[in-house]
């Protein structure tokens, strides 16, 4: 069998940029009764060595769906990637050992993930919002083609938000705990970390600029440190369109990363 794993923080990256875009909209709409619901539909494109002879080349969209209640979120979101180059490198994890010589191409569908946030109510005026998630990877994609690793992951993550003159700024802290895999040696469970402000460019667009850290997901693999720049604009009162480029720091991250969103809320 020929392994395929990816470096790049891909879904890291993008949830990271949607809880930066959207925080403040969401704690706003929960002072109302009714459901709201969104729908987001992603583009993402990578390059990058990742310390390896020869590039891996990845194209991931996901469909996303919330449901947003009172105080909660609840989230569904499903990709469909595709993946070349060498046969050592899995989907959001990175290298895995093996044989880095072969050249291989997989797509197909991704993993689907869930996840529920509560957002704590405020105790004070000045006190920043703060959102606690657990998130659970379901296994859908193929492990035998390497486009996933074929066992549940779990997740803990609390994220908090603060306005702070003309800026918003936010922080969050994670755990992932990773299910081991006969097929994939050398999983570890891991802490992600991420540092960020947006600020207004006007009525109806925001830029924002984002850190992100992750530890070695596996033994094979390093950790991550990237810079995550992104401009959100609406283009209607229920439509919103995101794009975003990664620039990473280490040689686990991708030399060339980009990506677009598009929300309908509703």
């Amino acid at each position: 069998m020929k392994t395929r794993l990816l470096t790049d923080p891909v879904a890291r990256g993008v949830s990271v940029l949607v809880m930066a875009a959207v925080s403040l909209s969401v704690h706003a709409q929960q002072q109302e009764s009714a459901p709201r619901h969104s729908s987001s539909l992603g583009g993402y494109y990578s390059k990058g060595y990742y310390d390896q002879e020869l590039p891996t080349r990845v194209r991931y969209l996901p469909y996303t769906h919330e449901l947003s209640i009172p105080n909660w979120r609840f989230k569904a979101s499903l990709p469909v990637l595709e993946i070349a180059g060498p046969g050592n490198i899995l989907v959001d994890i990175g290298n895995v050992g093996g044989d880095p010589g072969a050249l291989v191409s997989e797509s197909g569908v991704g993993d689907l993930t869930l996840s529920a946030t509560w957002e704590m109510p405020l105790w004070s005026e000045n006190a920043p919002f703060l959102d606690i998630t657990a998130s659970l990877k379901v296994p859908t994609a193929d492990e035998q083609r390497g486009l996933g690793t074929g066992k549940p992951d779990a997740g803990i993550q609390v994220d908090a938000y603060q306005v702070i003159g003309g800026f918003t700024t936010f922080a969050s802290l994670g755990y992932r705990y990773r299910h081991r895999s006969a097929v994939f040696e050398g999983l570890k469970d891991s802490f992600n970390a991420s540092l960020g402000l947006t600020r207004p460019l006007g009525e109806s667009l925001q830029a924002g600029l984002i850190y992100d850290f992750r530890q070695a997901p596996s033994k094979f693999s390093g950790e991550t440190h990237d810079w995550l720049p992104y401009l959100s604009g609406a283009i209607k009162p229920e439509l919103s369109l995101m794009v975003y480029w990664i620039e990473g720091f280490t040689v686990d991250s991708a030399d060339t990363a980009l990506g677009v969103q598009i929300t309908r809320r509703w």
